[in-house]
Order: C-alpha cells, then structure tokens, then sequence
C-alpha cells in the first residue's frame, strides 16, 4: 500500500538527520581551523558550547524549511531522480550559502583560505549525502512499484482498444485496476468481460464501493462532447482523474501534463508549480496575521459601526464549500437587516433593501470581507483564489457547468478574478458567467497572476467600486 505520509517521513527524517550529520562535521573542522585560535581548549567544550548546540537544532530545521518551500515534499510518490537531482543542487546551493553569509562568515580566520576550505567541504557534504539518502528513498519506492508491492486503485472508463493499451501503461506506472466501466454497451468490448464491472450508469454505486484512488478515461468515442460530458460528470467524485489521449484529440491541447511521457494526462491539476504551492501558502498566513495584528484598531471602528446601525451580530457567518469539497463557516461583518429565515438562500441584488446604510458603504469598498483573513490563517481559504458557494447553489451551476467542480482542487479566495473582472451575482446564471473567470484563473495560476489580482482589489477598494 501506499502512504504519503509515511513515505513523506522518511524524506523529512533523512534529510533532517543528514543535515544534522553534516553540521556536526563541519563544526568539527571548524574547531580545528577557527575555534581553537579564538580560546576554545578542546573539541567537546566547542561542540557544547550554546551557540554550536543551537546551530545544531535551527541549521538543520532552517534547511528543511528550504526543501519544504521548493515543493520536494508535495508528491513523494512517482519522482523523477533527474528532477530529484536538480532539486536537490538548487535546494542545497540556496541553503549553503545562506548559512556561510549569516553564520559562518562571522568567524575570524588565521587565513582567508580557510573559508574555501569549510564552504567547499560544507556544500559537498550536504549536497552528496542529502542527495544520496533521497536516492535510495527514491530506488526503493521505484523498486517496490516494479515488483508491484506498492499500488495505486484505478477505476478505467472504457473498454475497447483504448482500455487494452493503457492497461499494461497503468502497471508500469503502479497502479492496480479494479475495473473497467462500460461507456456505451453497443460497443464491441475488446476488454474481457470477466474484467467488466459495470456501465457509465453503474458509476455511483461502484465509487461507494470500490477503493478508487483515481479514474482513468480511455473511451472510444468518436463524439467529442459526449466524451467532455462523461469527463465533466466524473469531477463530482473528487478524484485525480487521468485521460489517455492521442495527438489528434482536440483534449491534447488542454493545459495539463503528460506522465512519464506516456500519453496520459492529468485533467483535475493544473500547472501551478509545486514551490509555487507552498510559497502561495505561507505568503496567505504571514500576510493575513499581519493584516489581522496591524489592523485590528478598524476591526473594533468597524464592529462598533455594525452593532450601532441595526440590531443583531456583529458578524455574519455561513456555511460555504471549500478545497476538496469541504465544507467550512466564513466569516463577514454583517451589511444586512436580521428578516425571518428565508426558506431558501437569497443572493445579494444590487439596491438591495435588506442591506443596511453602514452595510452598502462596507460593501461597496469590500470591508465586510475582511474578517475571512481569519479563515485564511486557520486554512480554509487563500488570499486568492475562485469565490467559496454555498452548497445549494453549487448543486445548481453544476446541472450547467459540472466543470465547476474543478475548482475546489484550490482553496477558495478572499478575492478572485471573477470577482475582480465580473463582481458581485445576482443569479445563478451570472454566477455561471464569473465561474468562466475563475476557470481561467484555475487554468492560468501564477504567482505573478495573484500579484495582478491583489493590486487590482486594493485599487477597487480604494476607489469604492465594490458593487
């Protein structure tokens, strides 16, 4: 079986145990090139000096840090040991060179050779050993996918001649296929039919009871938009979902990534780089405490605002859909009128009577948002990314646009490009409208493209155009 955890463990385990290793030698050379002129006596009065001890706690978790943000640890199954290779050489030059400028610099050598000395045997310490206890990481998960040790549970949507070749290509890649699913039973099977375990029609009911990791389609029909409507139907059973797909398909030219040059592509990723992931997180949680630290003074102007200008909370919550499907309360200052409980949810309309006099200002310059920096520093949202929906719309736009569903691959946003491009929707159809926004900005993810969004939000706010 596979566990990402626990093979992510192993990555974290040696590369903090090797940094440790190599700091220790290195503090040892230390000693006897630098420490020992400065009145250090012996090598163990170095070693456990304060500052050596707390060099050999912080350098190590400082490196981890850098391997973390490079996005190393994201997906420890199916690496390449070339990219393994380059990782490793940037990730390791990045951190060396830190730690020599910041730490090691501060030494005062007899000669200045000897910092040729410790930076050269420092980088080549780190760098081979970091990356040969990777490798053998990496060789052992690679040989026990090979011997079919390790697997993947595939669900295969398809039974003609596709299904046949990406049979023995699903192998190679480590996965184990639980079945094939007929898409249309006037079709010449050329999959055995012991091996088929149902029809299109079948689909719910053997996800509720098969172990599927992932689907894969490998349809054989001729038309295009019945295959994009069986492929969008799938993104309900928030699975990976992977197509095997010739050149002259019209999906190829999708933006998505082909798996070990096998022409099978991932449709439910897009090309958001790993350390692009990761960056994108920890800017959300540093940016959002200081914004909630920084700021507080207008939290307490705001809720007294809110509190004098009608009764009720100060703070409306509500339950939205988020990343993976979850379900989470985000939070807003409250711009409405308390009325009876309506029988079903009501969008906000422009001029809207509900809306309070104290409401449409926060409205209009996006104030009432700002509490969801909360959600953002306890993870259910990002600064950027597509509008969260309540349930009971979603289960509406996806009867028109199941694509929807691609979207909660990506934690919501404070702020999007639908919102920035489109605004506010009165209805589900407009909803549908800014949904081709958010698509695009799924399809396109950048930091650079959260850069643009965010600037173009604070103009809005600053310039009142919120609604």
């Amino acid at each position: 079986m596979m566990n990402k955890y626990k093979q992510t463990a192993k990555y974290l385990i040696a590369d903090f145990v090797t940094a440790t290793v190599v700091w220790l030698l290195l503090n040892i050379l230390r000693f006897y090139e630098l420490a020992q002129y400065v009145g250090y006596t012996s090598l163990a009065s170095f070693l456990l000096s304060p500052t050596v001890i707390k060099g050999e706690v912080l350098i190590p978790l400082f490196l981890l840090a850098i391997y973390y943000m490079s996005g190393y640890y994201n997906q420890p199954f199916g690496k390449s040991r070339i990219n393994e290779l380059f990782n490793t050489f940037v990730t390791v030059s990045i951190g060396v060179i830190i730690v020599f400028f910041v730490v090691i610099l501060n030494d005062l050598p007899q000669s200045f050779n000897v910092y040729y000395i410790i930076f050269t045997t420092y980088y080549v310490l780190q760098f081979f050993l970091t990356y040969i206890c990777r490798l053998l990481i990496t060789t052992h998960a690679l040989r026990k996918v090979r011997r079919r040790e390790w697997m993947l549970n595939a669900l295969v949507i398809g039974t003609g001649s596709q299904a046949l070749k990406i049979r023995d290509e699903l192998q190679k890649l480590g996965y184990r296929i639980v079945g094939f699913v007929c898409e249309n039973p006037s079709l010449v099977p050329s999959i055995p039919r012991e091996e088929i375990i149902g029809n299109i029609d079948d689909l719910t009911q053997l996800m509720e009871e098969l172990p599927v990791d992932e689907l894969v389609l490998a349809m054989e029909l001729t038309d295009n938009e019945e295959t994009i409507r069986i492929l969008y139907s799938l993104y309900h059973y928030k699975r990976p979902i992977k197509i095997r797909i010739e050149k002259n398909s019209p999906l190829s030219r999708a933006a998505v990534r082909t798996i070990h040059g096998i022409p099978l592509l991932d449709v439910t990723t897009n090309n958001f780089p790993e350390a692009a992931k990761n960056i994108k997180f920890m800017m959300d949680k540093v940016i959002s405490l200081l914004f909630l630290t920084i700021f507080s003074p207008l939290y307490i102007i705001i809720a007294i605002r809110v509190k004098m200008s009608s009764k009720g909370p100060i703070f409306f919550s509500q339950e939205r859909i988020g990343y993976m499907g979850r379900p989470f309360t985000i939070y807003k200052f409250r711009t409405m009128y308390i009325t009876n409980a309506d029988e079903e949810p009501l969008l906000t309309e422009l001029n809207d009577p509900r809306v309070t006099p104290f409401g449409r200002f926060l409205r209009k310059y996006r104030l009432d948002e700002i509490p969801q920096f909360w959600n953002v520093l306890k993870g259910d949202m990002s600064l950027v990314g597509p509008r969260p929906e309540q349930r009971y719309y979603i289960d509406q736009i996806v009867r028109k646009a199941p694509y929807y569903y691609l979207l909660h691959n990506v934690r919501p946003g404070i702020t999007s490009w639908g919102m920035v491009k489109y605004g506010y929707a009165e209805n589900v159809d407009k909803m549908i409208e800014r949904l081709n926004y958010d698509i695009m900005y799924y399809e396109n993810m950048s930091l650079t493209l959260d850069i643009t969004i965010l600037v173009y939000t604070v103009k809005i706010v600053l310039t009142g155009k919120g609604v």
